[in-house]
């Protein structure tokens, strides 16, 4: 790729000359924070975007897509973070859609032995008769990089591969990619934000900053600081200072907890667990395991069966989100758009919205009929602008609208909002997912912050390196089940991964 420019409406310039050199046999990561340009870029690269400027050649050839279809056709092949499978079909039916070679009558058992023997020649061996549904998470991903190799694909994009792994599926697909490489049957690009899988994984990486290129590097010559600098431009902390904290009494304590989906089936099953003053319990897992029913149940926005949810030894089971956060609940959804913030509704608004009915900013008058509250604007303005500044918001100013901030920070307001006012009790659900590193530090460190002034916190974080560095003890979500809880102290990632994988359980609160 030489050249490669990409505007998009309202003066946003994506990608700015930027220059890509994938290599045969090479395993090459495309780093950058959010909004740097590598999505784009990679999307140009698998014809879904034109290029307004720039060439792009495969093999010293020129070449012109104007669909994902002409890219997969002439070798390039993309497995997205989001698994573009029909979960009613067979492994070999998924991979004859998307094989644009296959027409007309297709003989079943023909195209199943061919799969076969293909899944078999890459060391990846898939049952072509099995369901999608009923394959694990890492077997999908299997069934995707076989689908794209199948359709002659010699360059692999595969985005964000880790992120929905179990550690032993990262080990397996780290093994697979190492191999393909060495086998010169596809180049692989990764677009990560995991330096240690970046370290390990790779051997080359392209680092871009702000839609250009910051530089192409050998794996084997930087180290993960290294490289972080080049993404953010400044020296970067990758690890997240442990800070012992003495533990209070109980802020949490859930009973027996019990709920269920839209179609009645069960979705927490018997969930028991307490957190106390100064500790942070995280919650492992891999996706879909019961995780967001968990905090949408403590939360008030999902009704439980059974069970008891305790704050501060109140009993708030089952009562509205409103009455929750009055009793000192903070909340970081894992939907922050949707759920963390009034997307209509002005900066301003958003960060004072817990605070503008409590004093100073609100204050009480008796009139002739009854005790009137009003807002003292001043004190609002005072309280958002701190926030602004502490929480190092960027925005045009206070009044414009939240839904034109980015994601990082968006993230940043809402943490804003429920830490400056010292919660019991922090809920915080995937508060780093989709952030780039910098933003992902500064949230963890306030989440830190938010520990050592006596807030227990409830961290569910998908990602087990975030788990492992800021938990005080680390409880694992199977199935709807907490199948094991375990000190820090006592935790590795290859007994959590059995965990998390419905392997192995342990006892314990």
């Amino acid at each position: 790729m030489r050249g490669i420019v990409k505007r998009f409406p309202g003066g946003v310039l994506a990608n700015d000359h930027v220059d890509l050199e994938i290599k045969a046999g090479e395993v090459h990561a495309i780093l950058g924070e959010n909004g740097a340009g590598k999505t784009t870029l990679m999307n140009i690269l698998f014809g879904m975007y034109r290029p307004d400027e720039g060439e792009i050649k495969i093999c010293g050839r020129k070449v012109v897509f104007h669909s994902p279809k002409e890219a997969i056709q002439i070798g390039i092949g993309m497995v997205h973070q989001q698994f573009m499978l029909i979960q009613s079909f067979t492994v070999a039916e998924s991979i004859a859609l998307t094989d644009h070679s296959v027409k007309g009558v297709v003989q079943v058992q023909e195209l199943q032995k061919k799969i076969t023997d293909f899944s078999k020649s890459l060391g990846l061996p898939v049952n072509p008769k099995a369901k999608i549904s009923d394959l694990a998470v890492g077997e999908r991903q299997r069934v995707e990089i076989i689908k794209a190799l199948f359709c002659g694909a010699r360059v692999l994009i595969l985005d964000e591969p880790t992120s929905v792994l179990t550690p032993q599926e990262v080990k397996e697909l780290t093994s697979t990619v190492r191999r393909l490489a060495s086998q010169g049957l596809a180049v692989v690009a990764f677009i990560t934000h995991k330096l240690p899988e970046v370290m390990r994984m790779t051997d080359r990486v392209t680092v871009l900053r702000r839609g250009r290129v910051v530089g192409t590097v050998l794996t084997k010559d930087v180290d993960e600081k290294v490289l972080a600098r080049m993404m953010v431009g400044r020296e970067m902390l990758l690890t997240t200072e442990q800070r012992v904290t003495e533990q209070g009494t109980a802020v949490l304590e859930v009973e027996n907890l019990c709920a269920v989906d839209e179609d009645n089936s069960p979705a927490l099953k018997g969930v028991n667990f307490a957190i106390r003053q100064g500790e942070i319990l995280g919650i492992a897992g891999v996706a879909g395991n019961g995780q967001s029913e968990l905090e949408e149940v403590l939360m008030g926005l999902r009704k439980s069966t059974n069970g008891r949810i305790l704050v501060s030894g109140k009993d708030l089971t089952n009562r509205t989100p409103e009455a929750i956060i009055r009793e000192g609940v903070g909340y970081i959804p894992e939907d922050r758009t949707r759920r963390g913030v009034v997307a209509d509704a002005s900066v301003a608004e958003n960060i004072a919205l817990k605070a503008c009915s409590e004093p100073p900013m609100a204050y009480s008058w008796f009139l002739p009929s009854n005790l009137t509250w009003f807002l003292n604007t001043n004190e609002v303005d005072k309280y958002v602008d701190n926030a602004i500044q502490e929480y190092e918001i960027k925005t045009p100013s206070r009044d414009a609208p939240v839904k034109t901030l980015s994601g990082g920070n968006l993230q940043r307001l809402i943490l804003a909002r429920e830490i400056i006012r010292n919660p019991k009790l922090m809920i915080a659900s995937q508060p780093t997912g989709g952030l780039d590193v910098g933003a992902a530090e500064f949230v963890r460190n306030k989440l830190i912050e938010c520990k050592t002034k006596g807030s227990g916190v409830l961290l569910i974080s998908e990602d087990l390196d975030e788990i492992l560095s800021m938990s005080d003890r680390i409880a694992v979500i199977y199935g709807g089940e907490i199948v094991g809880i375990v000190p820090r102290s006592e935790a590795n990632v290859e007994s959590l991964g059995l965990m998390m994988a419905g392997a192995s359980r342990l006892q314990g609160k």
